[in-house]
C-alpha cells in the first residue's frame, strides 16, 4: 500500500523547510531516476529523445539529457523556450557538456515527455496538440516525467496526451494518475526518490493505493472448525436469476460455509448451493441486487432487508430502490457496490441532485467524498478501471483492474466475495478492499485470452489465490 496525495508541493516544501534540499538537488534525483530506468533497460549507444517544455517539468528533462550525454544518443528537442529559471540553468548546463538541440522529431529507442508537469491549468494550444499527436506515433519506449503531457492537474484530459509505457511519479503519488480517463496513458507508474527517503519525505494521508501483496485471503487456521464457523450468506434470487447463482458460487469459492439463494421458485443451482423462501435463521451476511429486478414486493424487502442489522452488499438493482438504500442510515455493516450509471441513480435517490456520468467520471474522488461525508457508516466501492474504495474519510484505490473484468457476471462474483468476507465476519472495509483484490488477481492470473474469460473462470481463478 502506497501513500496518494492530491499534490506534492507541501512534501516538496518540507523537503526545503526541514533538510535544507533545494530545488536543484531534487531536481537532480528526478532527473537520476529516469537515467537509472534507462541505463538498466536500454543498452549505451541507444538513442533518446527528449522533448522539454518551458518550466520545471522541461527541467528535469534537461537534466536527464546531461546525465545520458556521451553514453547514449541524446536528442534535446526544447518545445518552448526555457522560462523558468531551474530550466533556463539546466539548459546552461547541458550546452557546456556539448549538449545541441534539434528540431527534428525522428523515432528513437526512448522517447521522453518533459513538456507538461502535474500542474497544466489550461488547455494545450494547437502546435503542443500536434507535437504530443506526433510523439504518439513514435515506435520508441515512451516515458512521461511526472506525469504525461495533456493529463491537467485534476487528473482529466482535455483534448490529447502523451501514451507513456512508463511514468515517473516525482516523489510520491498523485491522484490524478488513477481516474479512469488516464489508464491507458500513465502505463506503469514508478515513483522517484527525491533525496531523502519515503518514510522522510511522506507526510499523513487519507488516501492510498493498493497493492498486489495487501490481499489477504480468508483464514482456516482453526482445526477444529465445522461450516457453521465460517458463517452463511443469504443471496436475494430475483428475476435474472444467474447473477445470483454467480455471486453464490463466488461466496462459496472464498471460504462461507453455507451460502443460500433466498428465491420465490426453484432455480436450477450446483448442488452445494441452498434454496429458501424466507431468510435463514443462521444468515450472517445478505447480498442483494444481482440480478434482482422487482421481483420481491416491499413487504418482503422490508421485512428481510430492511428492519434487521445483518451486514449486507447492496449492488446492481438494489441501488435503484429506495426501499433497499433506506438501510444505509442504519448502524450495520454495509458496502454498496455501484459503476458509475448505477451511482447517478443512487446519488439522485439519496440527495436530489442529478448528475451524470460524465459528471462523475471527471471527478470520482470528490463525490466519493461527498458520499462518505453524508453516509458515514457505508463503505463505498466505486467500480471503474481504477476502483475507488472510501469510508469515512480514508480513500482507497485499488488500480489493479483489467479489461478482461469488462463483462457481464464480473461484478456478481465481486459481490459474493465481499458477501463472503462479511459473512465471515470481516469488517465491511476490509471485505471491500480484500474482495476488490481477489477480484482483480485472479483477473489477472486467467491465462487465456483477454476477451475470453467467464466468471465461472474469474470463480476458479479466486480458488487458485496464494
Amino acid at each position: 500500500m502506497q501513500k496518494v496525495y492530491d499534490s506534492c508541493f507541501d512534501l516538496d516544501k518540507r523537503c526545503y523547510d526541514e533538510y535544507g534540499l533545494n530545488e536543484d538537488i531534487l531536481m537532480e534525483h528526478a532527473a537520476s531516476g529516469m537515467e537509472n530506468f534507462i541505463r538498466e533497460n536500454f543498452a549505451i549507444g541507444c538513442s533518446v529523445l527528449i522533448v522539454a517544455g518551458k518550466g520545471n517539468n522541461g527541467a528535469d528533462g534537461i537534466a536527464l539529457a546531461r546525465l545520458l550525454y556521451g553514453d547514449y544518443d541524446v536528442r534535446l528537442l526544447l518545445a518552448s523556450k526555457p522560462t523558468s529559471d531551474m530550466a533556463k540553468l539546466q539548459l546552461k548546463r547541458a550546452e557546456a557538456v556539448g549538449i545541441k538541440t534539434t528540431k527534428e522529431i525522428a523515432d528513437a529507442d526512448v522517447v521522453v515527455d518533459a513538456i507538461f508537469g502535474s500542474g497544466l491549468k489550461r488547455e494545450l494550444d494547437d502546435e503542443t496538440i500536434a507535437l504530443v499527436n506526433t510523439l504518439n506515433e513514435l515506435s520508441g519506449y515512451k516515458i512521461a516525467c511526472d506525469i504525461p503531457t495533456g493529463i491537467n492537474e485534476h487528473g482529466n484530459i482535455e483534448n490529447v496526451a502523451f501514451k507513456a509505457d512508463a511514468t515517473f511519479a516525482m516523489g510520491a503519488l498523485k491522484k490524478s494518475y488513477f481516474l479512469d480517463s488516464v489508464k491507458d496513458f500513465v502505463g506503469e507508474i514508478r515513483v522517484v526518490n527525491l533525496g531523502v527517503s519515503q518514510k522522510l519525505y511522506d507526510i499523513e494521508t487519507k488516501m492510498f493505493v493498493l497493492e498486489k501483496n495487501d490481499l489477504v485471503l480468508p483464514s482456516r487456521k482453526l482445526q477444529s472448525a465445522h461450516k457453521g464457523t465460517f458463517g452463511h450468506v443469504a443471496i436475494l434470487c430475483g428475476e435474472k436469476e444467474g447473477a445470483a447463482v454467480i455471486s453464490a458460487k463466488a461466496s462459496m469459492r472464498f471460504g462461507v460455509g453455507l451460502a443460500t439463494l433466498v428465491i420465490q421458485d426453484k432455480v436450477y443451482t450446483p448442488p452445494y448451493l441452498m434454496q429458501s423462501t424466507t431468510l435463514p435463521a443462521n444468515t450472517t451476511a445478505i447480498a442483494v441486487g444481482m440480478g434482482l429486478g422487482t421481483f420481491f414486493e416491499e413487504s418482503f424487502l422490508e421485512k428481510h432487508i430492511v428492519s434487521n442489522l445483518l451486514p449486507i452488499v447492496i449492488d446492481a438493482d438494489a441501488l435503484y430502490s429506495k426501499k433497499i438504500l433506506s438501510v444505509l442510515s442504519q448502524k450495520r455493516k454495509i458496502v454498496v457496490t455501484p459503476h458509475p450509471k448505477e451511482f447517478i441513480s443512487m446519488w439522485k435517490i439519496l440527495t436530489g441532485e442529478e448528475v451524470s456520468v460524465d459528471e462523475l467520471q471527471e471527478d470520482r474522488f470528490e463525490y466519493v467524498k461527498k458520499f462518505s461525508l453524508q453516509f458515514p457508516n457505508v463503505v463505498l466501492l466505486l467500480k471503474g478501471a481504477n476502483t475507488i474504495i472510501s469510508y469515512k474519510d480514508q480513500i482507497y484505490i485499488n488500480p489493479l483492474g483489467s479489461s478482461k473484468l469488462s463483462k457481464g457476471g464480473s461484478g456478481d462474483v465481486l459481490s459474493g466475495l465481499i458477501a463472503s468476507l462479511l459473512a465471515q465476519g470481516y469488517d465491511a472495509l476490509h471485505s471491500a478492499i480484500h474482495g476488490s483484490l481477489a477480484l482483480t488477481m485472479a483477473a489477472k492470473n486467467f491465462s487465456g485470452s483477454s476477451y475470453a474469460m467467464l466468471p465461472t473462470d474469474l470463480i476458479d481463478e479466486i480458488g487458485k489465490l496464494e
